[in-house]
């Protein structure tokens, strides 16, 4: 399960960068021939190196950065119009997937860090 949800983290997040340009250069820029909210995309560049290395202090982060996007697909999907308003539909979709599959991908190493501190604060008390 934990291989399924890294792939599912990586590649949410690779199409959602690939969705956000596409909708700023070609599919339902803001002005004809796109626009300068294309360069929403570059912080979703930063966690990518890390995601894609499975680097868990990366993937911690980048689960609440993800959450600036889904505001903004729920914002667009709501107040938009047509294609405009289905792609921000499709990246609330896409940012709930990151989340779920980040979180679930990161749960067993959580649980095992808690259980390492808790024996050590079992073995410092004696």
């Amino acid at each position: 399960m934990p291989r399924a949800m890294y792939f599912g983290s990586a590649a949410s997040l690779i199409l959602l960068i690939l969705l956000c340009v596409a909708w700023e250069l070609a599919l339902a820029p803001l002005r004809p021939g796109g626009s300068w909210l294309v360069l929403k995309v570059i912080p979703l560049l930063l966690p990518l190196r890390g995601v894609l290395k499975r680097d868990l202090y990366t993937m911690q982060w980048s689960s609440m950065l993800i959450l600036l996007y889904f505001a903004e697909g729920i914002v667009r999907g709501t107040s938009d119009q047509g294609l405009s308003a289905a792609l921000g539909w499709v990246e609330v979709a896409l940012t709930c997937i990151f989340f779920a599959c980040t979180i679930l991908y990161l749960r067993p190493f959580k649980k095992a860090a808690k259980k390492l501190a808790q024996q050590a604060i079992q073995k410092a008390s004696k």
